[in-house]
């Protein structure tokens, strides 16, 4: 089943653009605390827009307000790991210089975006000492000590789990165990295959992510997770990897449009893909909505790296943008036409959007009847920014 929809507003002035993503499946409990905190991500990075902010820098701040949420999955309130231990993934990249950071299985770090995105503006400063080359990826205990280092401040692991991870994982765990004392032999090994599944659903792949535009037409995306529930300690997910968690890039001459993407689902098929790279070089088509649709169903759906895959399981919000002159009689006037699409085969999906004049976040909370067999939700936002 595809839902397709299409909201457009004209001619809007003076936008600065800020789109949130935070996929998965969601229980209709929790569907108030995930719009609130959506709408809180967004009003942040449009403050900091409006402030003079750039769009990395933005994109930073939304996610700093995903992670400092109990009800995600990342940073505080992440899921936690067959140990028993919270290990977070994060990246970010900036379209205008191209730098991208990422750390992985982070732990004692309360907002791993931070870490990234010191990486990324570390990196943009040139070579070490001795000609060394600076590191954009830091995973693990190493990842740690130098956003310590570099003047993070640590966060005791036991204190970013929340009452609803840690519940998770006390009930996890017990599953897991009844399954290991009931089977043995052939039926042993499928039924916890099944169990493993079943864990690692829809229900563990709440990863959170922002794409952002700013008045210079500056793009940037970043994405963050806690990882799948009850994953083997140092997993590390898309949200780290690189052309797999989040891309972004301003247009160039090889390219008409910029880009950004944020990604969600379940790590190992979006890294076996690339999906958010696959999705930035489908958006240098025309038809964006068309592009998007194809770049879903060829290059992740029925993508031959995932081909002994049951359902496939993944969300992609894209923004994508290009300079433009108003026909006559205002010709004289420049902007930037935004697009804003997303697309998901999860469960559900909770996306927020705002621009700097508006009074407060739109919140778009889609469920699908089926997950991983097709793409559901597609929407697009068109604006229009004097330059």
């Amino acid at each position: 089943v595809i839902y397709i929809c299409a909201v457009k507003t004209e001619n809007v002035q003076n936008h600065y653009f800020n789109h949130i993503i935070y996929s998965g499946y969601h229980s209709e409990s929790k569907a108030k605390e995930y719009k609130h905190v959506c709408k809180r991500a967004c009003q942040r990075a449009v403050d900091r827009l409006k402030a003079g902010a750039l769009a990395v820098e933005a994109v930073a701040a939304a996610l700093v307000e995903l992670e400092d949420s109990p009800f995600t999955n990342a940073g505080m309130g992440s899921n936690l790991n067959l140990s028993g231990e919270i290990e977070c993934d994060a990246s970010i990249m900036d379209g205008k210089s191209l730098h991208y950071g990422a750390v992985g299985a982070i732990s004692g770090i309360k907002n791993p975006v931070l870490v990234a995105n010191r990486l990324l503006s570390e990196a943009q400063k040139g070579k070490l000492s001795a000609g060394r080359i600076p590191p954009c990826f830091l995973v693990g205990r190493g990842a740690h000590d130098w956003a310590v280092s570099h003047g993070i401040p640590p966060c005791p692991s036991e204190k970013m789990a929340s009452k609803f991870s840690l519940s998770a994982y006390k009930r996890n765990k017990r599953k897991m165990e009844l399954a290991e004392k009931i089977d043995t032999g052939h039926n042993h090994t499928k039924k916890r295959r099944q169990s493993s599944e079943n864990e690692n659903g829809s229900g563990c792949l709440d990863t959170v992510g922002a794409v952002v535009i700013d008045l210079e037409g500056n793009v940037a995306a970043a994405v963050s997770s806690g990882g799948l529930a009850m994953k083997h300690p140092g997993r590390v997910g898309q949200a780290a990897h690189y052309g797999c968690g989040c891309w972004a890039e301003n247009a160039c001459s090889m390219n008409s449009h910029s880009t950004a993407v944020s990604t969600s689902g379940c790590g190992e098929h979006l890294i076996r893909t690339m999906l958010a790279r696959e999705c930035s070089a489908a958006m240098q088509s025309e038809d964006a909505h068309q592009a998007l649709l194809e770049a879903m169903q060829n290059k992740f759906i029925s993508s031959p790296f995932l081909a002994g895959e049951d359902r496939v399981l993944g969300g992609v919000i894209v923004l994508r943008c290009c300079r433009c002159v108003e026909p006559p009689p205002s010709q004289n006037i420049q902007g930037i036409l935004v697009e804003f699409l997303w697309s998901h085969t999860t469960e559900s999906m909770c996306v927020g959007y705002m621009s700097a004049q508006d009074s407060k976040a739109k919140v778009s909370f889609p469920v699908s009847l089926i997950s991983g067999l097709s793409c559901n939700e597609f929407q697009i936002q068109f604006a229009y920014i004097e330059t």
